[in-house]
């Protein structure tokens, strides 16, 4: 939320139609603190999105290579405009009971 991290990685890419990520905070927090627009989606080897993306990237190069151990492709998602909720919702408002492992479509 303080403009560190300008990308969101994922070894799995979205629908095309995707134009939003709600932003979830973990433990202990655990509610949806706001949400960003996708500006773009990068979808290449894990290295050349490493080249374009590392210095927003909000990671280091070890835990992204950890991520994306032994995958061909890696995906990152550019955000912009990115709205703090004044008051964090719950996740029940976005019709989840649960934090999701990956994404959901809501």
């Amino acid at each position: 939320m303080n403009g560190n991290k300008l990308f969101d990685f994922r070894k799995v890419r979205c629908r095309e139609d995707v134009d939003k990520i709600i932003i979830y905070a973990t433990s202990p927090v655990m509610q949806v603190v706001g949400e960003a627009q996708v500006m773009e989606i990068i979808v290449d080897e894990p290295e050349q999105v490493w080249q374009i993306t590392s210095e927003y990237a909000g990671i280091t190069k070890v835990f992204y290579d950890q991520y994306f151990h032994n995958k061909e492709r890696a995906v990152a998602y550019r955000l912009g405009n990115v709205k703090k909720y004044s008051k964090p919702r719950s996740l029940s408002d976005f019709g989840l009971n649960f934090a999701p492992q990956s994404f959901v479509y809501v």
